[in-house]
């Protein structure tokens, strides 16, 4: 009882104090009280987990600094403050933004970015005259694009990249006249692209990628005279041909269509002198490659994906800083005799072309490395050097930047390491951490020499008193460049505070100038901690907690009330946080009774912090019902993923011991392993091996820069199902999984399939003698829509067949690429019409171009068998498993072992089409009578 009642007594003076503070709040504002009222409304608006805002309970926003409020001083207008800026990135927020935001009319940065937060921009933001930067990117937003933002003359930055806004752009945004940063990526925008908004006189970087646009290519971008990222991949100009206006674009750095649905031949670019990077793949594009010079700072040409022919020209030999080279899938030939001038190590990716002939110059360079796989070439047994270049693969684009200091006594603990400075003394210093991510770079190749080049740009933009180092690095879909920066200070062993304030305004302001090299960046995170955890205090001051004012406007009566007031709180407080602790107790001394570990280690909540870098947002890899993942390294450099549930989830609470429960004690190749937990401070967090390539949703999506072919698809089938398999009849006892989805369905280094997610997960009835599951379970329904049972959605009868069911669905999504549900169709009723009537070709991934039909067909079937309503007409996982392997072995040509990203069969989409004619009847009972 020692430490409850030590936790009693803090607890109480902590309360008190807050009440104290709150009954003195009774003075004259020094903040526009209209601003006042607006900033209490945004807090009332938010929920606040982490308790951040527990600043905006002072009394004045500007003098008592409430956390993230920047003000301009008092003006002889009104003798009142006003907000300035805003800055509440990466605080954990959700909730809405209130309306009340466009009452704070001389605000000039609004910044949300990296947080939670739902529902519509609110329209009153165009109230908003004097904002430049509109920052809310990274959240959950959705609905339009409000006209009245249209209203903001001034605005300089609109950033909503990475939300689910939908919608056209509205008119008014023509008169966004000071516009130069237009980031709207991943978002569900519509509609065409209008011509008002290419013709913006100061736009410098347009990021609209990974939208629903449609149209024709504007012409009108030859008229932006500033512009020098144009980034629009994956919408859908299908039928557009790229406008020959664009080949007068001076200035333009980077052109990146890439997966946009184009046609037509590709334009002659040789009048873009400042062109540095080029991305056309993934389209229709046809005809031959330009041939006259390109500019000489070009770094990257993607032209794969497309259906080019001729040879390939002359003009890619000559430019100097070449470092990608992508023509892969296409229908390139003849033979490559000239050599690359190139300055840097280039990536020359010739893959699946009509290439016969390649120069041993070429092959033998050390700085080219050349991938043949696919062509003619490789084919040729008097080539010996090319059974390496045949076979190449690409590798993670990632790394880790060190330069290595003597082991001697550093205290690694309190998060200070040695830094090496350019003397080539070493210093034992706290470095600063920052999660940095470039987000259109031009380069290809992040080398030892781009990597010091930025650098140097970084130490002179911040004119930092150290050095800048970066760390590790990443390339994400975009491409973006993800890095994880480490700054060092120069003289003493840590940051001083204004130092740490004056790095933190650089970063949020947008004050850095990168150059088009480098091109747009983002904060992702600012972490404080180790010494600089108390630097939190710079955001939440308490040293002007009470002004001479307002303690003269107490009343004694009114506080000693209140006092009162307060203390009963404090008491009823106290007995419920008394409650939790040791109702927690008692559930962390059970849970350690029930598991058995086998090595399951359990972490504190310390240890997961540094291992997340305080949950930063950079290393969040994804969010489920139950929390959200993050990625994080152990210290002998293994990755895990840890999944924290979300505070105050009771359902959280339940999945949370379910799992650990059932994976503790499961092992099998296709189930992901779980390495630890933490349960500790009201936090439940689960930590798994990391698996590094996504989810199989992910995967098979058209985003996807990877294709893959049948065997590899079916390879996953067979591989997952086993998991389930095991699970069914191998686990002791058995278990039923409840919510098999392509989200669930992880893939490893090596493409192998693992089952993950286990929260809803039951116990199943013991088998039968012939180790068949048997019986069911009544339980409520879960699960994901478009997976679930439809039986066990009536009857809430669920048995092994409810799994079977669900993983029918995602045979199905294996072989069609699509959704279960999207428009409002289903993909179980859509595959079973169109195979009754013949059709079912149409449904296959298109992607897939050259497919063995036969095996294809038995695919289908049995996924259909899978997906029957009716419980008894679906086979058990174990007949799932033997019929796959049936498939996988039925065709002697299907190279199974060596699936990838290319097909090779010789069958075509069209026997596929007359194949399917047999009944899925007919074929079940040959299928059956076979195995």
């Amino acid at each position: 009882m020692g430490a409850v009642g030590e936790d009693f007594i803090g607890f109480v003076v902590f309360t008190f104090v807050l009440c104290l503070i709150q009954v003195t709040a009774d003075g004259v504002s020094d903040t526009d009280p209209t601003e006042v009222s607006a900033l209490r409304a945004v807090k009332k608006s938010l929920i606040d987990p982490h308790n951040h805002l527990i600043s905006w309970d002072r009394r004045d926003p500007c003098r008592s600094k409430w956390l993230g409020i920047t003000c301009h001083e008092k003006s002889g207008d009104d003798d009142y403050m006003h907000v300035k800026y805003i800055h509440l990135f990466n605080r954990n927020l959700s909730g809405t933004l209130a309306p009340e935001l466009g009452q704070l009319l001389q605000l000039e940065i609004l910044d949300f970015m990296w947080n939670n937060i739902s529902g519509s921009i609110p329209k009153e933001i165009g109230n908003l005259s004097s904002l430049e930067l509109l920052v809310v990117n990274g959240n959950k937003l959705s609905g339009s694009l409000p006209d009245e933002l249209g209203n903001l003359s001034k605005m300089k930055r609109i950033q909503i990249d990475q939300n689910n806004i939908s919608g056209s752009f509205p008119e008014s945004f023509k008169n966004l006249i000071n516009l130069k940063h237009m980031h709207m990526n991943n978002n569900s925008i519509s509609g065409h692209i209008p011509p008002y908004i290419c013709k913006l006189p100061k736009l410098i970087h347009f990021l609209l990628d990974n939208n629903n646009l449609s149209g024709q290519l504007p012409p009108e971008f030859s008229e932006a005279d500033k512009i020098v990222i144009i980034q629009i991949d994956n919408n859908n100009f299908s039928g557009s041909s790229i406008p020959e206006s664009y080949t007068k674009i001076k200035g333009l750095t980077k052109l990146s269509l890439r997966n946009c649905g184009l046609q037509g031949t590709i334009p002659d670019l040789s009048d873009l002198t400042d062109l540095q990077n080029i991305d056309l793949s993934e389209n229709q594009l046809e005809g031959t490659i330009p041939s006259n010079r390109l500019s000489e700072d070009i770094t990257s040409i993607d032209l794969s994906y497309n259906r080019l022919t001729g040879s390939i020209p002359t003009n890619f030999s000559h430019l100097p800083s070449i470092q990608f080279l992508s023509l892969k899938n296409n229908s390139l030939n003849g033979s490559i005799t000239t050599s690359f001038e190139s300055k840097n190590n280039l990536t020359l990716d010739l893959q699946n072309n009509k290439i016969s002939n390649v120069s041993d110059g070429i092959i033998n360079n050390s700085n080219v490395k050349i991938m043949l796989k696919g062509n003619p070439i490789c084919s040729n047994e008097n080539k010996v050097n090319l059974e390496f270049l045949c076979g190449f693969n690409d590798s993670e684009r990632s790394g880790y930047m060190d330069e290595k200091c003597p082991k001697e006594a550093c205290p690694t603990d309190a998060l200070y390491e040695y830094a090496r400075y350019s003397n080539g003394s070493c210093s034992c210093v706290a470095p600063l951490r920052v999660g940095y991510r470039l987000k259109s770079p031009s380069f290809w190749d992040f080398s030892s020499s781009v990597k010091k080049t930025l650098e140097h740009d970084l130490d002179a933009n911040l004119s930092l008193s150290g050095y800048v180092k970066i760390e590790t690095f990443l390339w994400e879909e975009g491409p973006r460049l993800k890095m994880n920066l480490k700054f060092f200070p120069a003289v003493k062993k840590k940051f001083n505070e204004s130092e740490v304030l004056r790095l933190r305004d650089i970063f949020s302001g947008w004050k850095i100038t990168n150059t088009n090299y480098f091109g747009p960046y983002e904060l992702l995170n600012f972490t404080l901690e180790g010494p600089y955890k108390s630097y939190e205090n710079l955001f939440l001051d308490s040293s002007e907690f009470l002004t001479i004012r307002a303690i003269v406007g107490i009343v004694f009566g009114t506080l000693a009330a209140s006092l009162i007031a307060c203390g009963l709180i404090s008491f009823f407080i106290m007995k419920q946080h008394y409650n939790y602790k040791f109702l927690s107790y008692k559930r962390h001394s059970l849970i350690n009774s029930r598991i058995k570990s086998d090595g399951l280690k359990e972490y504190t909540f310390k240890e997961i912090t540094q291992l997340t870098q305080c949950f930063s947002k950079s290393n969040e890899i994804g969010k489920g019902g139950y929390g959200h993942v993050y990625k994080g390294i152990l210290a002998d450099g293994k990755y895990v993923a840890i999944k924290r549930a979300d505070e105050g989830s009771l359902q959280g609470s339940k999945e949370f011991y379910n799992e650990i429960q059932l994976l503790s004690r499961l092992r099998h190749k296709n189930l992901v392993s779980l390495v630890g937990y933490c349960d500790e401070k009201s936090e439940q967090m689960l930590v798994y091996e990391f698996i590094q390539n996504g989810t199989l949703r992910d995967f098979l999506s058209e985003t996807s820069k990877k294709c893959p072919d049948f065997p590899m698809r079916l390879r996953i089938a067979l591989e997952s199902a086993k998991g389930i398999l095991y699970l069914h009849t191998e686990a002791d006892p058995p278990v039923l999984h409840r919510d098999i989805k392509s989200a669930n369905i992880l893939l490893d280094s090596n493409f192998i399939p693992k089952v993950a997610d286990f929260g809803l997960s039951r116990l199943a009835p013991l088998p039968d003698d012939e180790g068949n599951p048997n019986g069911h379970v009544s339980t409520a329904v879960k699960g994901t829509p478009g997976y679930l049972d439809p039986e066990y959605f009536l009857s809430h009868r669920l048995t092994d067949k409810s799994d079977v069911y669900s993983l029918g669905v995602v045979f199905l999504e294996i072989i069609t690429g699509k959704r279960p549900i999207s428009n409002g169709r289903n993909i179980c009723r859509e595959v079973r019409i169109a195979h009754q009537h013949g059709r079912a070709h149409s449904l296959v991934d298109s992607r897939m171009i050259i497919l063995p039909s036969k095996c294809v067909e038995k695919f289908v079937v049995l996924a259909l068998r899978c997906c029957d309503e009716n419980m008894d007409s679906r086979p058990s996982m174990s007949e799932v498993v033997r019929e796959l392997e049936y498939i996988c072995h039925m065709d002697r040509d299907l190279d199974f072992s060596k699936s990838g990203f290319v097909a090779t069969e010789s069958s075509s989409v069209s026997s596929f089409s007359m194949d399917l004619s047999e009944s899925s009847e007919s074929y079940s009972k040959k299928t059956m009578g076979a195995v």
